[in-house]
């Protein structure tokens, strides 16, 4: 099996392991992690997938997000991913849980139950992996509402769940620039 997923009952407990893409396809409830990486000023660091991603493709999303192997904690496999996506590690906190099933188009489902990091990073120097991102933008939190609520299309579905609930956990910003919209 190339690319495992645990599948998870409702209380998160694993039931076994799945193909990520027959999961996906059959709707199977798994886990899953989102990190959400902002700077001292408050500004989270977006990402737009590469347009031949098995779904989602060309969409812009939070820092990063992927599954965890079987035997990893969810914090390992964030800890894991964030260099392998974007080339840098922050020190990462859990912010909280969400379990949600939504359409991913391609006839894929998202059903996950979602470990959600939140981390702060100075500067880092970002070097997205060409195999996974196509751009990356620091943005503000009230730019990101603004432009999330006018154009939803160009964000994934579980970024656009889980929008609200990692900005309420964000750190407080310490002041400094904000930024525009991510370029289309």
């Amino acid at each position: 099996m190339p690319h495992p997923v645990v599948l998870v009952n409702e209380d998160d407990r694993p039931l076994g392991t799945a193909d990520k893409l027959r999961a996906h396809a059959e709707g199977w409830l798994h886990r899953a992690f989102s990190v959400f990486i902002f700077d001292p000023a408050g500004r989270l660091l977006l990402q737009r997938r590469t347009e031949d991603k098995y779904h989602s493709g060309g969409l812009w999303s939070n820092t990063c997000c992927s599954h965890p192997r079987p035997e990893e904690p969810p914090i390992e496999g964030a800890r894991r991913r964030l260099p392998e996506e974007l080339g840098f590690t922050a020190s990462l906190t859990a912010a909280f849980q969400d379990r949600y099933k939504l359409s991913v188009g391609e006839n894929l489902v998202e059903h996950e139950h979602n470990h959600v990091f939140i981390g702060t990073a100075d500067a880092p120097s970002v070097r997205p992996s060409a195999d996974e991102v196509d751009d990356w933008a620091w943005v503000s939190p009230s730019v990101l509402r603004e432009d999330v609520a006018a154009r939803p299309h160009r964000y994934t579905t579980w970024f656009r769940h889980l929008l609200h609930p990692a900005l309420a956990a964000a750190p407080s910003p310490s002041g400094g620039p904000s930024a525009s919209t991510p370029a289309t």
